[in-house]
């Protein structure tokens, strides 16, 4: 029961960093492209682009974070 616990506390905290700093990397990402998502008001393709990348973001920050942290102990 303890693993159990152990690896779902793992997975929850893999999620959460993933997401968040995937979603910054995204957003920065957009920045350097000249796309500020959260700051414009327009709603155009280039913003739309923005949040591509932001959600792209969270679901490759996701990925890399329960490859890293998800690792069976030895």
């Amino acid at each position: 029961m303890a693993q159990d616990f152990d690896r779902a506390m793992r997975e929850g905290l893999a999620d959460a960093v993933g997401f968040v700093a995937g979603a910054l990397a995204g957003w920065w990402l957009g920045r350097q492209f000249g796309i500020d998502f959260i700051a414009s008001t327009d709603w155009n393709a280039q913003q739309m682009l923005g949040l591509v990348l932001i959600v792209a973001g969270c679901g490759a920050g996701r990925w890399a974070a329960r490859k890293v942290m998800l690792k069976d102990k030895p």
